[in-house]
């Protein structure tokens, strides 16, 4: 059996021991490939692998729990077991990592007396039972049970977020009653006063550090931080940013390879360990991407999480790839390297591809939802949703003039709004526009209003997780003229099953529509979704959402693993929001990047 400890340094059985490690998400990658990356990780000489495990991904409900496919973490685990990479894992409540909620459960906001992210007892029993699911898979794997996890970490990044010591304390008891016996760590920026708020440095929780560059300097500030307080640790940075993650309607973040390689041989010739972040990004599939808080109008990132990493998003080697593994053997000569894995994608032609057909949503609402009926209208949450879309739908007299405008707002909503009356669009709004005045002219004496309602993603990160802007679809009500209205039918759209869609419903041109192909393979393989000439919406292959697209770039594809296509007739699906569609689709081989002229969503 071997053993890990921290004292100066890191020792594995006794012998000193440099933490070389890489950053893979297993629910952003395809189970199929997870041994090419893992395999990739390895050949470039890194030892270690790390993860976070998502607790919205493992505890979709109370209490209903899904360790299976992508989720099935054990079998991550074994995997990188297999292959002699030792673990580093991040099972804290929160996350971050630019998914949704920073990976807390939406169903927590049902509760608006419940203080996630705290030492609330309500909250805490919620972690309790999640980590009654989540341990047993850890702890048998532990390095002091005969398996590979070397480290866990209690909560991530609480420097930046909070200094609820109680809090902190309550989730490393609740990992050790559950029988977590190897070291613990926090992660945090490298200053003083995010140390001193996130960490348990006085209970010799292992303190780590979260940089890009200046190694140097991050160093020298963390060892200060552990000095001050009587310890002589060794030096770690659990997340060295490598590259950065992208949002709509800005341009790809590129860091140059050589800049990264002489920053990475600079932090381990002072002697310190290291875990990129991140080896292979991968995909946020479905609707799991996150969303950077801001004063007034929040930045969705987009489904690609490609983040420049040593692997692309597909998980083939990059330009750093190597230029690392030449600082891995010039420094470690011992460690053992090889060639990369890489996979070959194809491309089909839009002949290649046969438009199978069309159909609206508003045709399909029965097929996919039973309406929820309310006198208001309720948040997505309180309604059992989590992620996707909401349409509300309500009928409306005409007071005025039968030419005369009528003011209708949207009260309280987010995050984007598109208002239909009598299935005509009246108007689209997007986050801080949400309330302005919608003037139009309703044709009928008694009008039906549709409000499709689109959660594109909660807060990661920072001051707003707890706004009440993570409560998602319209909250408060609908005013036309001055007062509200009454009398709402909700048909809740997670779109987590399309397989009762009628393509023979019939569809309105400009309103929401699924829009279905089919194409053929020789056998399973990669690809990437050409959504030219397509709005907004999300993207099924076989019946799985690949995520969301939007015209507005900068990535014009969504990647498709060769794990969710088969030998023969493929179905892709477009569920399309701003009625702009076409009858013919192409596949790449490669992503279709746009460099914009302008930045920011408009």
């Amino acid at each position: 059996m071997h053993t890990f400890e921290i004292r100066d340094r890191f020792l594995l059985d006794g012998e000193p021991f440099t933490i070389l490690s890489g950053a893979i998400h297993y629910f952003r990658v395809h189970p199929s490939d997870w041994h090419h990356s893992l395999y990739n990780l390895k050949a470039m000489g890194f030892n270690t692998v790390e993860t976070y495990m998502p607790w919205n991904l493992h505890e979709p409900e109370p209490g209903v729990f899904d360790f299976e496919g992508i989720a099935d973490v054990a079998r991550f685990l074994d995997e990188a077991a297999e292959l002699g990479l030792w673990i580093i894992v991040r099972p804290t409540p929160f996350s971050c990592g630019e998914w949704e909620f920073g990976g807390l459960p939406a169903w927590l906001l049902t509760d608006r007396t419940m203080r996630p992210r705290s030492r609330d007892p309500k909250f805490l029993a919620c972690v309790a039972r999640y980590y009654d699911a989540l341990m047993p898979i850890l702890t048998e794997r532990q390095i002091t049970r005969g398996g590979n996890i070397i480290m866990m970490q209690v909560e991530n990044e609480y420097g930046s977020y909070c200094e609820d010591k109680e809090y902190l304390r309550a989730i490393r008891d609740l990992m050790l009653e559950r029988g977590v016996d190897v070291p613990l760590c926090t992660s945090d920026g490298p200053w003083r006063g995010c140390l001193r708020a996130g960490t348990l440095i006085d209970d010799d929780v292992f303190v780590t550090g979260n940089f890009g560059s200046r190694s140097k300097e991050n160093f020298a500030a963390l060892k200060a931080f552990h000095e001050e307080h009587g310890k002589n640790w060794p030096l770690m940075c659990m997340e060295f940013w490598d590259g950065w993650f992208n949002r709509w309607g800005e341009n790809v973040i590129r860091r140059d390879a050589q800049d990264l390689a002489d920053c990475v041989r600079e932090l381990l010739e002072l002697g310190g360990s290291i875990n990129l972040y991140m080896f292979h990004g991968g995909t946020n599939f479905g609707f799991m991407n996150g969303c950077s808080a801001r004063h007034t109008h929040d930045l969705h990132q987009v489904t690609s999480y490609d983040y420049d990493a040593p692997l692309n998003e597909e998980g083939n080697p990059t330009e750093k790839w190597y230029k690392l593994r030449d600082v891995v053997r010039d420094l470690f000569p011992d460690a053992w390297t090889a060639e990369p894995l890489i996979k070959q994608a194809v491309a089909c032609s839009e002949d290649a591809l046969t438009m199978t057909g069309r159909t609206g949503l508003f045709e399909n609402l029965d097929n996919l939802s039973e309406p929820v009926r309310s006198l208001y209208p309720q948040a997505m949450e309180d309604m059992g949703q989590s992620y996707g879309y909401t349409l509300y739908r309500t009928r409306i007299e005409r007071d005025v003039a039968p030419d005369a405008e009528e003011r209708i707002r949207v009260i309280d909503g987010r995050d984007r709004a598109k208002v239909y009356v009598e299935g005509k669009l009246v108007a689209t709004q997007y986050q801080e526009h949400i309330g302005e005045d919608i003037r139009c002219v309703l044709p009928e004496r008694e009008n039906r209003l549709d409000i499709l309602m689109e959660n594109m993603g909660r807060v990661n990160y920072g001051h707003k997780l707890l706004a009440d802007t993570q409560h998602k679809g319209i909250r408060t009500g609908v005013c036309v003229d001055l007062h509200f209205v009454q009398n709402w039918e909700a048909y809740t759209l997670p779109l987590d099953d399309i397989s009762a869609i009628d393509y023979s419903a019939g569809w309105a041109e400009g309103t929401p529509s699924f829009t279905r192909f089919e194409f053929t393979l020789d056998e399973p393989a990669d690809t990437f979704i050409d959504t030219t000439g397509f709005g907004k919406g999300v993207a099924f292959v076989n019946g799985t959402n690949v995520g969301r697209y939007w015209e507005i770039g900068p990535i014009a594809t969504l990647y498709v693993p060769h794990g969710l296509t088969r030998a023969g007739v493929n179905e892709l699906v477009l569920f399309e929001t701003e009625g702009h569609v076409r009858d013919a689709i192409s596949l790449r081989a490669e992503p279709l990047i746009h460099t914009l002229e302008t930045e920011g969503v408009e």
